[in-house]
Order: C-alpha cells, then structure tokens, then sequence
C-alpha cells in the first residue's frame, strides 16, 4: 500500500496512536495529515472548520477541499459537525470510497469520541450507560435535530464516566455512537440534562462564552478497504 510514513503492519492488525506526521500550508490554509497510504486518508480536523463545502462563497474552506488540493484522488466517507474535532477519514480513489462507505453504512466502523458535558453527571450502574432516543430533524428550526419517539430515526449511544471536574461542574465522558445520525451525540446529551460545553446549538446561555464545543472524535476502528487489516487510530483530544 505504499503507507508514508512507513509503520510496519503486523498480522494481528494495526493500532496507531496518531501524532501529526505531515502538516502543510496550503493557500494559506492548513492540512493536518495524520496517516497515508494509497487507499486511505486520516485527518485532524480542527474544531470550527467544515468537513464539506457549505452553502456560500465563505463556507467553501472545508477539511475535504484542503486534502483534495494535496490529494486529488480523496474522497468523503463520513462526516464531523463543524465544531467538533477529531480523526476523520477519506478514501483514496472510487473503490476505497465505496467500500469505506459501505462500512460506515453497515456500522463496521468503531467510533468513540471525548466529550466535557455541564453538570455532574452520575456514572451508571454498569460501566457503560445507553441512551436509546430516535431522532428526527426539527424542520422549523433547522439545522437543529430533536428526539421524536413516534417519527425519530432509531439512535444508541453508549456513554461512561471518565472524571468529574467538581470546581467547574463539568463531567468527562467517552461515547460510543452505535448509529450515525447528524449531532446525535450533542442531541442525547441535551436529552440527558447535560449538555456539551460549549454547545451554542444545544446548549445553555453559558455555552457561548466558551472558545470551542468540548467533543474530539478520539477512536475510530475499522478494516482496511483494500487489506482488510484490522486498523485502530487512536487521537488524544486536545482539551
């Protein structure tokens, strides 16, 4: 597969504990790769930039702009919202885009993502709790979603307690979304009573005296579309 920079891919599957291996300007923007080879792409995207271009000559920089300028060949599989950081992945090339897309259609991919929510938020019984809420567009106040229990799109979230922060009122979590939905993390933590800090979509009055929305997608699991090797990236958040 040609990986740059080389990191050797035992039998038993890949885990990476990413660090910034390539960083380049481009036109004035900057790209933040994080691994290489000639399938796949996976990226940092910073908090408040776009994955995709936006409706707008001002929302055209966007993640998948700045890596098709280095990487003509890259293409979006999946998508973060525009506040939150974290790994994203593209696809090199039609036939890893097809079967990446595939993957995140059929829920192969593992995600787990960091999250700093308002309030003390009580660890469950068991080590990991589970919101089950559907979720549906709120048409009239759009782009915001609502949980909608008769026309919802079925929606699971794993969530446990990392830590709490008792001087700030804030926990630490890890999430684990087992489907996919548009802000379905920010939406069933709304549901729960604790929103992520600095949430301005969902959150309190307080959310926007915050610099950035605390959730770093942190973990993403999958095979490799061409190898079929296990791959595990790993991203420390940045907050």
């Amino acid at each position: 597969m040609g990986a740059q920079p080389a990191l050797g891919r035992p039998g038993g599957g890949l885990t990476i504990d990413l660090a910034p291996t390539l960083s380049v300007a481009l036109l004035s923007t900057d790209l933040t790769v994080l691994y290489v080879d000639d399938d796949l792409l996976v990226l940092d995207k910073p908090a408040g930039l776009l994955s995709v271009p936006g409706r707008g000559e001002d929302k055209q920089d966007c993640l998948s702009t700045r890596a098709q300028r280095l990487y003509p060949d890259a293409l979006i599989t999946h998508r973060l919202d525009q506040a939150t950081s974290g790994l994203m992945l593209m696809a090199r090339g039609a036939e890893a885009n097809r079967k990446l897309s595939a993957a995140f259609a059929a829920r192969t991919v593992g995600k787990r993502y960091t999250a700093v929510v308002e309030g003390i938020l009580a660890a469950p019984n068991s080590d990991w709790g589970v919101i089950d809420l559907p979720i549906i567009l709120d048409w009239p106040n759009r782009p915001r979603r609502i949980i909608d229990m008769q026309n919802g799109k079925p929606s699971v979230t794993h969530w446990r307690v990392l830590s709490h922060d008792v001087s700030q009122q804030t926990t630490r979590l890890e999430l684990e979304p087992l489907t996919g939905r548009s802000h379905q993390l920010r939406v069933h933590l709304q549901a729960l009573g604790h929103t992520i800090v600095g949430d301005t979509l969902y959150g309190s009055q307080a959310a926007s005296a915050a610099t950035r929305m605390l959730l770093h997608a942190q973990m993403l699991e999958l095979r490799h579309p061409v190898s079929d090797e296990a791959l595990r990236f790993v991203s420390a958040p940045p907050f």
